[in-house]
């Protein structure tokens, strides 16, 4: 059968797993307007997963098969570890009128391909700042799935931070820096608080200064475009206090240290996907 155009006035959204990822994202898919929630499902048996999704609308099916039956678009958000097992029990359902889509880490398209028997599928790795609307989504197209496809989820998951578009076998090294990436920032903004506190600041004015200042850095890269080695130029005076901390962190390997932590995180999702 031919892959039909997805109505894009029209179309259901289907989350097969409920878990935080999925909420996340389907509430910023309602929060932008992008989908009112009559127009999602998901079903999953725990009590409070089902009531978070009935908190703001999405309608709550009897089970995974009822889910992709109602949905044009189905988003499959279940654990890496047992995606072959759902993919394979709905097969039968996954015609090519539907647009299936994976958020499973290290799970490969031609492995979910061949487990759903249709090749109109998208893979997107999005990260867990999705919660907060900020998340940095790659997205890579089965051979089945047309740009119409690609730019309908661009735009659902837009809804909750910025996508791009990458071939997949850059999906390990982007595990490595958005995937794992907020871990190794949380990292750093609370040292940035321990040393607050070290310095003699109350923990609760440290830990605010730490956070803020590290997202009011990360707009300055995204908002004006600028090298973050020029913006850090910027803000360093010779012989100032900045350029003493800079030295510090220079002599303890700090950029070398994150650049590890990135091979590192891309290595084992190598890993993982080599083990499918």
């Amino acid at each position: 059968m031919e892959a039909l155009p997805i109505p894009t006035d029209t179309f259901k959204l289907g989350f097969i797993g409920a878990g935080k990822m999925a909420e996340s994202i389907a509430r910023g898919i309602v929060r932008s307007g992008v989908l009112p929630p009559n127009r999602i499902s998901t079903f999953h048996a725990n009590p409070i997963r089902r009531q978070a999704f009935e908190s703001f609308g999405v309608e709550l099916l009897h089970k995974n098969g009822d889910v992709v039956e109602e949905s044009d678009i189905v988003i499959f958000s279940v654990k890496p570890q047992v995606v072959k097992d759902v993919v394979l029990q709905l097969r039968p359902l996954l015609s090519k009128k539907k647009l299936l889509v994976s958020i499973a880490a290290g799970v490969k398209l031609k492995d979910l391909q061949e487990w759903a028997g249709n090749s109109r599928f998208i893979r997107v790795m999005p990260n867990t700042p999705s919660a907060v609307g900020e998340a940095a989504s790659v997205m890579s197209l089965g051979v089945g799935a047309t740009e119409q496809d690609g730019d309908l989820i661009a735009k659902l998951f837009g809804s909750v931070g910025k996508t791009w578009k990458a071939d997949e076998k850059l999906f390990d090294a982007v595990t490595g820096v958005s995937g794992s990436g907020p871990a190794y920032i949380y990292l750093a903004i609370e040292a940035l608080a321990d040393g607050g506190v070290a310095a003699g600041l109350p923990r609760e004015l440290a830990l605010g200064l730490a956070s803020q200042t590290v997202l009011g850095a990360a707009s300055m890269v995204t908002i004006t475009g600028k090298h973050p080695g020029q913006l850090k130029d910027d803000v360093t005076s010779p012989a100032g206090t900045t350029i003493a901390g800079i030295h510090e962190l220079e002599k303890g390997g700090f950029r070398g240290i994150l650049m590890n932590a990135v091979l590192a995180a891309a290595k084992r999702s190598r890993e993982f996907s080599q083990s499918q």
